[in-house]
């Protein structure tokens, strides 16, 4: 896992909205170093859509009011599911934010919390936590010792308050 203080590494990812291009409709990509400049980042990381633990995290993340009054910051979360996949879990969900797909594990594992397995799975997503600042440069980061453990929201909300 990346420590606070080190450089998180950009990465461009297919999300769950689409775009309008040509008259046609092609998904979303998102880049980190895109949505820094605007505000800090709160990235998260999980290991499948509709595990009930992720669900947890990812309703949490929804649940949280402050990130709806703090309009500079912007959340993501990331897993090695499809796009296909995200946007039912988020339509199930009614996630009002974009989860993206690092299908091949390369972003998790820059990131240090990619699992060579996981329940006959392999490269997924370790539940983690970041905060990133418009420097790009982690904050926060927190990752799940055992599949219960769970993030503490008010240290994220800390951590993002510190930056603005």
């Amino acid at each position: 896992m990346l420590d606070p203080g080190i450089q998180a590494p950009d990465f461009t990812l297919p999300g769950t909205e689409t775009e309008t291009l040509n008259g046609e409709n092609q998904i979303s990509r998102y880049r980190l170093s895109d949505a820094v400049s605007s505000g800090p980042v709160v990235l998260t990381f999980y290991l499948f859509d509709f595990h009930p633990e992720c669900t947890k995290d990812v309703c949490d993340i929804r649940d949280l009011q402050w990130l709806d009054l703090l309009e500079t910051v912007s959340a993501f979360a990331i897993s090695t599911d499809k796009v296909f996949s995200h946007r039912e879990f988020a339509e199930r969900h009614q996630l009002d934010y974009p989860l993206l797909s690092d299908s091949d594990g390369t972003v998790a594992e820059a990131y240090d919390v990619l699992l060579d397995e996981f329940a006959d799975h392999r490269r997924i997503s370790q539940r983690s936590v970041f905060v990133i600042d418009t420097d790009q440069i982690v904050r926060y980061s927190w990752m799940a010792e055992r599949a219960d453990d769970h993030p503490n929201w008010h240290a994220v909300h800390d951590a993002v308050r510190e930056l603005l």
